[in-house]
């Protein structure tokens, strides 16, 4: 007698499912956040005096000099910080992941330190250093070989000084793009040109450089375009020597009076001259300069440096004490010292600085919970909507989910200067008002960190086997059960990154916070620039610092969660 078996269908869950519903939410959402800003940007930049349509703005733009001096002075400073990134990042990305350098995973660790510390502060760190009249370096050069008062042996108040500065935190792009593509680089290649009797140092000119050459022009034109978008670094060190850049310029054309044409017309060619450069960059990542045959490669060739291993110190532990290590004694120093200008004895050293800013500086309160709510709130949403978007375009949940995920990475390409002038437009008229109030801060930084929680959760979302969540859905539970019950969990560590990422991203960010704050408004970042121009140097380094450990505090803490959860999670 035969057997007869019936398969019965899957049996899904008769709840309503409302994933389409929040697809279209987060359409509207994400649309709201880009499209709108950029819509009032190009309207006010074809708005004439009179209300009128009018190229009026464009026409000033291309025909003022005062207006297009910026943009040379702007394109001719990030090209020279994206020559200079590479000239320091390349070298020691070398050492760092093809030499047996002592202390690596250490070089490493101060390098990322630079990605923590927020540019605007650094700059601040090197007018205590490299300040023509009172720079400690000059200080020091002055005692040491018996110079006149007013004799500066280095002066960071000039184009160079700019160019060198915003280097020192733009390098660490270069550097993390060359190491990861050095540590990939099959060492088949490296034997080949070995074996055929190549020396070292041919092989790495003939071989290992142009294999990474694609990796460094990448990381140079990220440098190029952090400089061209930055407005910290420059307004605390090219004003006060008497030029403008872009950045620097549209911040001044919303100073009395304003002139919100003029800033929109201005903000237009940046943001495509941005557009053109992540193209650029995403398309020499993307070619394939070499293809690996046959099963796995051999570990990387590690080359023993010997005789050249103290010159080689020497020029890590130079790279990183101008970029890490004097920035941070700088700021310390500062902040713990009565009196800049006497020599850092025990007379001198005092925690004044420190009381006057925590609990004598009336502004020092409303900043740091603002900053706080803000940097929790951003991260919060941004996180929440960078999962969800990120879950839609992988699993392509949705018809058009790609309009997601082009929607989520557009805001990279917008700097934060452009979106400040954007968001300013958009938020300062009816039906929204929302300047003066940190609702415009909240969807600011939401808008400038998107793209890359996005992009860290996409990638971790990829590693994630389909078949898990089609078991979810299989034994009866909707998509947004299956994302929040197993989906979720499995990216828990991918999450806390992100959430990271954003949340230092907000405290730090300043470009577009500086158009959008007003006295009741204001955070840490723009106190701590406020402070600069009065000269108040211990305070803003007490500032720097406690922005500082908030950061470091942050990432360990969140380093430390997945592992709680862990042990937290009975066996």
């Amino acid at each position: 007698m035969a057997l007869v078996i019936e398969v019965l269908p899957a049996r899904r869950s008769q709840r309503p499912d409302f994933f389409k519903p929040v697809a279209v939410f987060l359409v509207v959402v994400l649309a709201i956040l880009v499209v709108l800003p950029l819509f009032w940007l190009a309207v006010t930049s074809l708005t004439g005096k009179n209300g009128e349509l009018s190229f009026e703005n464009f026409t000033a733009l291309f025909t003022d000099p005062t207006l297009r001096k910026p943009f040379v002075l702007a394109v001719s400073m990030s090209a020279g910080v994206g020559i200079l990134s590479c000239l320091l990042a390349t070298p020691l990305a070398w050492l760092v992941a093809r030499t047996d350098l002592p202390g690596r995973t250490l070089v490493r660790a101060l390098v990322t330190a630079s990605f923590v510390t927020p540019p605007f502060l650094g700059a601040i760190a090197w007018e205590i250093l490299a300040a023509p009249n009172s720079g400690l370096i000059n200080e020091f050069c002055r005692f040491l070989f018996g110079l006149d008062p007013y004799d500066a042996v280095v002066d960071i108040y000039t184009m160079e000084g700019l160019i060198f500065v915003i280097s020192c935190y733009t390098f660490p792009y270069v550097f993390t793009l060359v190491a990861n593509a050095l540590d990939r680089i099959p060492a088949d290649l490296e034997e080949a040109s070995a074996i055929l009797g190549a020396g070292t140092f041919t092989t790495l000119r003939r071989v290992t450089i142009p294999l990474v050459l694609p990796a460094m022009l990448a990381g140079s034109l990220i440098a190029v375009l952090q400089a061209l978008t930055m407005f910290g670094a420059p307004a605390i060190l090219a004003l006060p020597a008497g030029f403008h850049v872009i950045t620097t310029k549209i911040w001044s054309l919303f100073q009395y009076p304003p002139r919100l044409g003029l800033a929109a017309a201005a903000a237009l060619p940046l943001l495509a001259v941005t557009v053109i450069l992540l193209r650029a960059q995403r398309w020499i990542l993307g070619r394939r300069t070499y293809t690996v045959i046959g099963g796995k490669s051999g570990e990387p060739r590690i080359m023993k440096l010997g005789a050249w291993r103290w010159p080689a110190l020497g020029f890590v532990g130079f790279i990183l004490g101008l970029t890490v290590i004097l920035p941070y004694a700088a700021l310390l120093r500062t902040a713990l010292s009565r009196h800049l200008s006497e020599p850092f004895v025990w007379s001198n050293i005092t925690l004044h600085n420190f009381h006057f800013v925590l609990f004598e500086l009336s502004a020092t309160k409303l900043a740091l919970q603002n900053t706080l709510v803000l940097g929790f709130s951003a991260a919060t949403i941004c996180t929440a909507l960078a999962l969800a978007t990120a879950y839609f375009v992988s699993r392509r949940a949705v018809p058009g989910s790609k309009i997601l995920g082009l929607l989520a990475t557009a805001p990279v390409a917008i700097p934060g200067i452009v979106l400040g002038v954007a968001l300013f437009l958009s938020y300062g008229r009816p039906p929204f008002m929302f300047y003066g109030t940190l609702w415009i801060l909240l969807i600011g930084f939401v808008t400038i960190e998107l793209p890359g929680g996005y992009q860290q959760l996409s990638a971790a979302m990829q590693g994630i086997d389909a078949g898990l969540e089609e078991a979810g859905r299989i034994l009866g539970a909707t998509r947004l059960t299956v994302l929040r019950q197993i989906t979720a969990p499995l990216l828990r560590t991918s999450i806390i990154a992100a959430w990271c990422f954003v949340f230092i991203g907000t405290i730090r960010e300043l470009s577009a916070t500086i158009l959008l704050t007003t006295a009741n408004t204001k955070l840490v970042s723009v106190i701590i620039y406020d402070l600069n121009e009065s000269g108040d140097l211990g305070a803003i380094s007490v500032l720097g610092i406690v922005l500082m450990a908030i950061s470091f505090a942050v990432v360990l803490i969140a380093n430390r969660l997945p592992l709680l959860g862990r042990r937290a999670t009975p066996q």
